[in-house]
């Protein structure tokens, strides 16, 4: 299907519509009936589940609401009916999850905790929750109580300022979710104006972005701090859009990128290519480290800004550091590890080779980031050189960094050390508004239907009870990518499609 082939059918578009908010009311049911509640102990075992009270109605309430959500927006994937009709339907399937206990994840209740400890005085990027003295511990997923927080300074003020508004747990989760829908809907008003800049429908680009079960079950339901992140990220790269080479602008969107930086660290792989989205004119490295300067400005202002305003100062560095203790095969490098030590343990060989695995893939990560950036400052450059390079560049230059950018956060999600599902909604909102050629959606839109199956209600990861099939099923993956790209001859970058 193309999008020559016309509008989509009112009675298909009316069945996914309908089938996506059953889904989302399902999801909420098994919330109530089995989610993250604040006083729910944590599963250690896959058949406590099914021994839990209303297990069995709690698990079939989530798997057919999980399957009639990803159906639902499978379905459309190739646009939805009008941008208007996609943004109302993704309002609609979110609002049962509005009213839904924490579901997907427990980090919710660590955010509370985290925002706690700044509150009462003491440094989260030091010591974790339980030692801190949060009341609230026990509703924190056992592996991190010990561990200090992975997010940035600005993410620590917000969690901070809902424990003190929020009087307790109950009304701190609450202001919890209203920021995390608040950055939902920040992103949801920069997705058009980055499809149109990009020559993207921008009614497949919201439908992609929004719709996506990842974002109703982890961004709405789970109150994830990713959405506050995404909403900065794309507000920033929205202002580079409109007002290349204006110092104003781009001082602003570095300060927007920076905040976005001190909620989450992944964003760092974005800003060298919001430093090509920043110049103005032919690509040269005069222009870049002009143009590229101001916006460095914002975004370091903004840094240490907030990392002296909180008094946490930087801290939050060496807090990333602890993000990689639990290890799942959800993360490829891992699961390679994974597989290389059940054949060492044949041969009677110490396990080790999960370490060797993880740092490997971060620098495999680095020299593909490098290679990205390079592809679009020579086609950029390219460009700059042709005629009529004025009309070219406008066209391209959003188009090519967006997408450099999301196939940066793609590469980042995929070789960390750790994977979650509500990751994947970074790579996806980007390359939902920088890929012109349907065909190509389907690479990033069925990783990210996958994932959407793969936690319980109460936050448990299935990827824990299966952990030697998951390794070995995702390194068959890898290696079958492997062969397949010795097998291409040579190893391009994407085409600017």
């Amino acid at each position: 299907m193309s999008e020559a082939d016309g509008p989509v059918r009112p009675v298909a578009a009316a069945l996914a519509r309908y089938a996506g908010l059953a889904g989302a009311v399902l999801l909420t049911v098994a919330g109530w009936l089995g989610g993250a509640l604040p006083d729910a102990p944590p599963v250690t075992r896959l058949v406590d589940v099914w021994d839990a009270p209303h297990g069995p109605g709690v698990l079939a309430c989530w798997l057919a609401g999980t399957l009639l959500l990803v159906w639902a927006w499978w379905s459309l994937r190739w646009g939805a009916p009008s941008t208007r009709w996609a943004y109302l339907t993704a309002g609609l399937w979110s609002l049962p999850l509005l009213v839904a206990p924490p579901v997907g994840s427990r980090d919710v209740y660590s955010y509370a905790c985290q925002g706690w400890s700044w509150m009462h005085g003491v440094d989260p990027y030091r010591v974790g929750v339980a030692a801190a003295g949060c009341p609230w511990t026990a509703s924190v997923s056992p592996i991190w109580r010990d561990t200090p927080a992975p997010y940035g300074p600005f993410f620590v003020l917000l969690a901070g300022l809902a424990v003190l508004l929020g009087g307790g747990l109950l009304g701190a989760v609450a202001l919890l979710r209203a920021e995390a829908v608040a950055g939902l809907l920040l992103a949801a008003l920069c997705l058009p104006g980055l499809a149109r800049a990009a020559g993207v429908p921008t009614r497949r680009a919201a439908w992609l972005a929004l719709a996506c079960p990842l974002v109703g079950v982890h961004l709405v339901g789970g109150a994830h701090n990713d959405a506050v992140g995404l909403g900065l990220l794309l507000f920033g790269l929205l202002v580079l859009a409109r007002k290349p080479g204006k110092p104003p602008a781009l001082v602003l969107a570095g300060v927007l990128l920076g905040l976005a930086v001190a909620v989450k660290a992944v964003v760092v792989v974005v800003l060298p290519f919001a430093a090509l989205a920043a110049v103005l004119g032919r690509y040269t490295w005069r222009a870049l480290l002009r143009d590229g300067g101001w916006l460095a400005g914002g975004v370091l202002g903004a840094l240490l800004g907030i990392s002296a305003g909180t008094g946490l100062g930087l801290g939050w560095v060496g807090g990333l550091t602890r993000s990689g203790d639990s290890e799942q095969w959800t993360s490829p490098p891992t699961a390679v590890g994974f597989v290389v030590d059940y054949v060492g343990a044949l041969a009677g060989r110490e396990p080790h080779a999960v370490p060797v695995a993880r740092v490997a893939a971060l620098v495999l990560l680095a020299a593909l980031l490098v290679a990205l950036w390079w592809w679009a400052w020579t086609a950029l450059r390219r460009l700059g050189d042709a005629r009529q390079r004025v009309v070219r560049l406008a066209a391209a230059r959003p188009h090519l960094t967006l997408a450099g950018a999301g196939l940066a956060l793609a590469a980042t999600v995929l070789l960390a050390p750790v994977f979650h599902p509500w990751y994947a909604v970074w790579p996806l909102a980007l390359l939902a508004v920088a890929t012109r050629a349907l065909a190509r959606t389907v690479w990033f839109v069925a990783p990210a239907a996958v994932a959407s199956v793969l936690v319980l209600p109460d936050g448990t990861n299935l990827a824990r009870f299966t952990k030697a099939p998951g390794a070995i099923l995702m390194t068959a993956l890898v290696v079958g990518l492997v062969v397949w790209a010795v097998r291409a001859r040579r190893v391009s970058l994407p085409p600017a499609d």
